[in-house]
């Protein structure tokens, strides 16, 4: 698993200083500390709720399906709109929009902690993604003007990737804390203060940044928050009422439609989300395949493994945080180990290697039972993880070598709204399998076996097609 952000060197590809942004000369760590509380605190959250599942369950008296909605409404609003975010923020500018969206966000954490059930819950949460959505996009782009020498800012992104890299690490170890002393709302309450320090702190210490003429294209936007919500309602609810329900075959012919009815509005359209031109060569479709495979099966892995040590193995929310810890901290060493192997022989390796180390690994975690030792169980996922871990940064590489400058952009914004729109659908499939299939003995299998399928097709997605970007990285290096 890796942070959702964008990799260092991605992030400043991405988003180039625009001309006449308001710099902030010599600009000291306060400026990072600002922007870094928000995408912290969201990134926490991805975490800390998986943690805090159960408990919830209990005092909400929430059923599988909620508890669902609870992880993947926050991860819908933020899919759905992260394309819609960085539109806005070129638009109305990228300071206007984080502090929007940091506020939504913080709003949205009040009213999460205060919900009186699971309904009121989701939608609190759906309200946490889209600030989320506002403000993650805006966050690394202010990065960029505030430190405007190219070796400042690049010690900064790597501080930066750093901080959030570590943030998701220890996510499961604060919920754990935060729950156990002082209950689940916690988890949701703590962004209240640490929100409110980040926005004062945004306002004075982050230049104001203009925003330019951009087209939005509605008609895409639309269609494609229709057609994740109407896929979201059709693996969550399917196991509910039944996959040959009228609802469920309703949901599904929406979210069809809608889809059908995007590729027709960017094939036709005058603004499309994406350049045409980014699909010129199949490297770029095949990257965000694989980042999609990869999230599917990261998240998925994150959502389950959660209600299998407190639901299978009896751990409540403290032992469950400490016993993720070191399955979550190897992701920080192996993003620093790929962006080596990278600079040495191309993404290419990592990709393979990463990949076949996480396929093999999650393939092993399918003979886990409740009565597996914890050594063995933590040995094999954080070897899994740490596999995985090196071949996201190596992925992002491979879609900024395909966009170059022109497209850096888009292609970041469509790389990111993928693995979103994989971790939905990872964690989705999970509560299907959770809620379909009784035993643990059985379950994991199935589960820890579509996981590894995952990250096999992916794997097969970079033999296949990244090969031409390899070469391009030794002509470059040579």
């Amino acid at each position: 698993m890796s942070c959702p952000s964008t990799p260092a060197a991605a992030a400043l590809a991405a988003h180039p200083p625009a001309a006449g942004a308001t710099l902030t000369p010599r600009a000291g760590m306060l400026p990072l500390v600002a922007l870094a509380i928000g995408f912290v605190m969201a990134m926490l959250d991805v975490t800390v709720v998986n943690v805090g599942l159960s408990n919830i369950a209990g005092s909400l008296d929430a059923p599988l399906s909620t508890l669902v909605w609870i992880v993947d409404g926050y991860t819908l609003t933020f899919a759905a709109m992260l394309l819609v975010g960085g539109a806005l923020a070129d638009r109305f500018g990228a300071r206007r929009l984080y502090l929007t969206g940091l506020f939504l966000f913080v709003l949205a954490s009040l009213l999460c902690g205060a919900a009186p059930n699971g309904p009121f819950l989701i939608v609190a949460r759906l309200l946490q993604g889209l600030g989320a959505a506002f403000f993650m996009p805006s966050s690394l782009s202010l990065l960029t003007h505030v430190y405007e020498d190219d070796r400042v800012r690049a010690r900064m992104l790597g501080v930066w990737s750093a901080t959030v890299g570590l943030a998701a690490a220890v996510g499961p170890l604060v919920g754990g804390v935060l729950i156990h002393w002082l209950g689940w709302r916690s988890v949701f309450l703590i962004n209240v203060p640490v929100g409110l320090v980040g926005l004062v702190m945004a306002r004075k210490l982050i230049p104001q940044v203009g925003g330019h003429a951009r087209a939005l294209n509605l008609s895409s936007h639309l269609a494609g928050v229709v057609m994740l919500a109407g896929l979201s309602f059709v693996l969550i609810q399917g196991p509910v009422y039944g996959w040959t329900s009228p609802r469920i075959l309703a949901g599904l012919a929406v979210a069809l439609s809608a889809g059908a009815a995007l590729i027709r509005h960017e094939l036709r359209g005058i603004a499309p989300l994406l350049p045409k031109a980014l699909f010129a060569t199949p490297q770029f479709a095949a990257a965000n395949g694989i980042g999609f495979l990869i999230n599917f099966g990261v998240y998925g892995n994150l959502f389950y493994l959660a209600l299998f040590l407190q639901q299978g193995r009896g751990a409540d929310a403290l032992q469950t945080g400490l016993q993720l810890v070191p399955m979550m901290a190897v992701i920080f060493f192996g993003n620093l180990m790929s962006g080596r192997m990278s600079a040495h022989w191309g993404p290419r390796v990592p990709l393979l290697l990463g990949l076949s180390v996480g396929t093999v690994f999650t393939a092993l975690a399918m003979g886990f039972s409740p009565a597996t030792p914890y050594w063995l169980l933590a040995l094999v996922c954080a070897s899994a993880n740490l596999g995985i871990s090196t071949a996201i940064p190596a992925m992002t590489t491979v879609v900024m070598q395909v966009a170059g400058k022109a497209h850096a952009n888009s292609a970041a914004a469509a790389l990111n709204a993928n693995r979103q729109i994989g971790a939905l659908v990872g964690v989705a499939l999970m509560g299907a399998i959770l809620h379909s299939v009784t035993g643990w003995n059985l379950r994991n299998p199935l589960a820890f076996g579509v996981m590894a399928a995952g990250y096999a097709s992916a794997l097969w997605l970079v033999w296949r097609f990244v090969g031409v970007v390899k070469e391009q990285w030794q002509v470059r290096r040579a």
